[in-house]
């Protein structure tokens, strides 16, 4: 595997979304041999599993960029304690239909920002479990929780907390090892 493509998925629609913006900060961190493409959430409907069998295009093309992926980097907020509905609802059609899920065996890594002082905490371990059902090899370690992160990026959007860039570029290095371990088989 030359390139490590990754996908990089965040969970908020919102415009100045942080966790768009620690996508963007990623995508100045990787490691050698990899990419990171940023896909938008916006104008997936609402999962109907009476639609599972003919899946409205912007869903295929969901699971189109899924399945080209080597890696997958989710970056979620916290709503009301776990992941959002945006993001609940994206892998849900991706997993549909039975026995065809895009995910299956797709290698992921979590990471989070929010306002408040948990950096995404919780929601990141219910998107574990979550990844769990999907046959989804997880990045257990570094663990990307940006707490108050109003103080860590500025009103462009722009990740200025050398910390915080120091445990996603460690993050994203791992995230390749493991995509290159899973790409190698059962014989590596």
């Amino acid at each position: 595997m030359d390139t490590i493509r990754i996908l990089g998925i965040a969970g908020s629609l919102r415009k100045g979304s942080y966790n768009r913006s620690a996508l963007k900060a990623a995508q100045e961190l990787l490691p050698d041999g990899a990419e990171l493409e940023l896909i938008d959430l916006h104008g997936i409907p609402m999962f109907n599993q009476d639609d599972e069998l003919s899946m409205p295009p912007v869903v295929l093309e969901f699971k189109r960029l899924i399945l080209a992926a080597d890696a997958i980097l989710f970056a979620t907020p916290e709503y009301n304690y776990s992941i959002s509905g945006a993001l609940k609802n994206a892998i849900d059609w991706a997993s549909r239909p039975y026995g065809k899920s895009a995910w299956s065996g797709k290698p992921a890594a979590i990471m989070g920002a929010s306002s408040g002082s948990l950096g995404t905490a919780r929601a990141q371990y219910h998107l574990r479990q979550i990844l769990v059902a999907q046959d989804m090899p997880v990045v257990n370690q570094p663990e990307v929780m940006i707490g108050n992160a109003a103080q860590r990026f500025d009103d462009k959007g722009q990740l200025g907390d050398e910390p915080t860039r120091k445990l996603i570029r460690a993050l994203l290095a791992a995230l390749a090892r493991l995509a290159r371990h899973v790409a190698a088989g059962p014989a590596a």
